[in-house]
């Protein structure tokens, strides 16, 4: 390998672990291929903005091509994976085979629904633009219908909205789905008795955000039904009918929305590919994030199964993002000949928005809870949005809602069908949906 012939890296998946890899390398003696399915990098903290109608879709999305402007030795794919040929170093996509000297696999992950009787057929994902926009179409359709609803059980359930899982997006989401429901979108349905209408979150631990300090965890559902939302802890789902939900404890929930936040698996493709798989569809790999027998290939991201202390990493943005960066540092320790090193995970903090002027953090040891969290989540957010113009345009759209009591993103768009499967259920389609 010379500066005429040099190393090829193939990254695939634009998500934050590939993407922070991407940035690590860039600047290095190093040819870079960025692989994805799609031609845009989604921001998926925010994505639960989109399907409670805060923010557009492309909002939240940037082009991968703008965000490699700048970096003359990489470029960029639009294929679609469909295996991996390790001995021979390449990856197989419905195209010429893209060559490595070094991969880094950053597909994340995609919903996990337990093997839960109707979950996969019958509740709404959000892990992907795609779907975002489906359940805000699905929401507002759902309004549309009951309008001219005569019957009156019927109605109560479509106005009765289900939140399955009690995590970050499920809290972020029921707050954002109160608000819309409850506030501007009331002046939309004159004709609706509001009173009728229902946001429903079921966890089946004893609390919501698990992981955060107790404080933040008890804060959170007292805020949620202050906003009129009912938490249901220590509530199992065990089935999911078109109409109903079902409890472990015989309660059965008639609605005809569910969306499910309770959990995620790493991407199915990589156990299709025949990549050795640890628990919860997650690839075991090293502690320096390399695969077994194969030591220039990398796994970063919820698709990683790492341990730090005893207990698996969350599968969360930050943990890719770091992981990104060690896996591409550890690739230019490889081309210099140096061994690789473990990583280690840094805890800078957590934090969950719940509605208007309320959120909860843990930052550096230190706890807040109310509007002090409210604003630094929102500085936190637009800080790592990518590009200036994605900045500028979430932080107008958040100010207008904030002082006008409005949400302009009240439009049913042409988009996937209703019926549209759970990630999981198609492996053919989910590797380009990384974390």
């Amino acid at each position: 390998m010379t500066a005429a012939n040099p190393p090829r890296v193939v990254v695939v998946g634009a998500g934050f672990g590939g993407l922070w890899s991407l940035r690590t390398l860039a600047r290095a003696p190093v040819e870079l291929l960025l692989a994805d399915r799609h031609n845009y990098h989604t921001f998926l903290p925010l994505l639960y903005q989109v399907a409670a109608a805060e923010l557009e879709p492309e909002e939240i999305a940037y082009p991968v091509r703008s965000i490699l402007r700048g970096h003359p030795r990489a470029r960029f794919v639009l294929a679609n994976v469909q295996d991996l040929d390790l001995p021979g170093h390449r990856v197989l996509c419905d195209g010429p085979p893209l060559v490595y000297d070094y991969l880094i696999l950053a597909l994340g992950s995609v919903s996990h629904v337990f093997g839960i009787p109707g979950a996969a057929e019958y509740s709404l994902p959000l892990k992907s633009v795609d779907q975002g926009i489906v359940l805000r179409n699905h929401i507002l359709e759902s309004l549309e219908h009951a309008v001219r609803e005569p019957d009156a059980e019927r109605r109560r359930r479509l106005l009765t909205f289900t939140i399955v899982g009690g995590g970050p997006t499920g809290a972020e989401f029921a707050g954002a789905l109160a608000e819309l429901l409850y506030g501007p979108i009331k002046s939309d349905y004159p004709m609706l008795d509001f009173r009728e209408v229902r946001v429903l979150v079921v966890e089946a631990s004893e609390g919501l955000l698990a992981g955060l300090p107790q404080s933040l965890r008890d804060y959170a559902p007292r805020r949620l039904r202050a906003m009129g939302v009912d938490v249901r802890l220590r509530a199992a789902v065990t089935r999911i009918t078109p109409e109903t939900v079902h409890l472990k404890d015989g309660t059965i929930i008639p609605t005809e929305t569910v969306i499910w936040t309770a959990g995620v698996r790493g991407d199915p493709a990589a156990e299709n590919w025949g990549l050795p798989m640890a628990r919860n569809g997650r690839v075991a790999v090293l502690p320096t994030l390399q695969l077994p027998e194969h030591p220039e290939v990398y796994v970063v991201g919820d698709l990683a199964y790492v341990e730090q202390d005893g207990k698996p990493l969350p599968m969360v943005a930050p943990v890719a993002m770091q992981q990104g960066e060690t896996a591409a540092r550890n690739i230019l320790r490889q081309i210099n000949g140096q061994e690789p090193l473990p990583f280690r995970y840094k805890e800078h903090g957590m934090m969950a928005t719940i509605g208007r002027n309320a959120a909860v953090a843990q930052i550096g040891g230190r706890t807040f809870t109310g509007f002090p969290a409210w604003v630094v989540w929102l500085l936190v957010h637009l800080v790592q949005l990518i590009g200036f113009r994605q900045r500028l345009v979430v932080m107008l759209s958040w100010a207008w809602d904030y002082f006008f009591f409005e949400r302009v993103v009240r439009l049913i768009l042409p988009s996937m069908p209703r019926t549209v499967p759970h990630s999981s259920e198609n492996p053919a389609d989910s590797w380009q949906k990384p974390q």
